[in-house]
């Protein structure tokens, strides 16, 4: 016959709790603190692993760092055959000692220039010295010697022309110890624009980067009393620390741009 149990031992039954090896049911306190218990287990699981890979990597470099290094492989050509070094003499230049930094704008300026056309008649070829530059060319010699001075001018190349005694050609070649001393010329030639010279602002060179080519053709012919008409026109170009300049001027007041650029485009891809 089975015990029924009386209504203070269901009580004490209630507040003895579960078993010990009963599970805690879900949504108790008991549950979220196994839950925690578990989140905090697997955390320092992985930081004891990544704290191993990096221990361990310390470890590796550290040994490397204490071993003596590995000699390389012998090469296959023990001695490499080089030319014997000879003293200067007589015959040796700045270009045989330069040779690996040897640029051809440092060799003779006049090589760079362009060659006269077939039937003119050449007036004047070779070097210019700056005094003899500034005399031919500025209104104030002395100024223009002192700018060309400042700006570090360091050598010109000229050949002067003449063709049927109507066309007269120029052309020179400015080298400068820097860029910023062409640039410096290229861009000193505004005044060009103004009516009592070219009269027009001219055009971009054709076949030459933008801004570093530029072209005036007088818009009229100039004329004095006893004289022929004369019309001239000017270029100028920069490439490098080099500036070309083309002066060209017809004394019966005619003259073709074709001709002019034409000029210019052969100076130019000499450079």
């Amino acid at each position: 016959m089975e015990h029924e149990q009386t209504p203070s031992e269901l009580r004490k039954e209630q507040e003895a709790g579960p078993e010990p090896d009963a599970p805690a049911r879900p949504g108790t306190v008991a549950a979220l603190g196994a839950r925690r218990r578990g989140r905090r287990t697997a955390l320092l699981t992985a930081g004891a692993a990544a704290l191993g890979i990096l221990a361990g990597t310390v470890t590796g470099y550290a040994v490397q760092y204490g071993r003596p290094p590995t000699p390389l492989p012998p090469l296959a050509q023990q001695k490499i055959d080089q030319p014997k070094p000879q003293a200067p003499n007589e015959s040796t230049s700045a270009r045989a000692l330069n040779a690996h930094r040897w640029h051809k704008t440092d060799d003779d300026l006049t090589k760079l220039l362009l060659e006269a056309p077939g039937g003119v008649q050449v007036l004047d070829s070779g070097t210019e010295s700056a005094d003899e530059f500034a005399a031919d060319y500025y209104v104030k010699p002395n100024a223009g010697l002192e700018h060309q001075i400042r700006y570090d001018l360091r050598r010109i190349a000229m050949i002067r022309w003449s063709q049927d005694d109507r066309n007269h050609v120029t052309v020179r070649l400015l080298q400068y110890r820097d860029r910023a001393g062409a640039d410096w010329y290229q861009h000193a030639h505004d005044y060009l624009s103004e009516k009592r010279f070219a009269g027009n602002p001219g055009k971009d060179l054709a076949g030459v980067p933008a801004d570093f080519g530029h072209v005036w053709v007088d818009s009229e012919a100039k004329q004095e009393p006893g004289y022929h008409p004369t019309r001239s026109a000017r270029v100028l170009a920069r490439r490098g620390d080099i500036v070309m300049e083309l002066d060209y001027a017809n004394t019966r007041g005619v003259i073709d741009e074709n001709d002019v650029v034409e000029l210019a485009r052969r100076q130019w891809e000499r450079l």
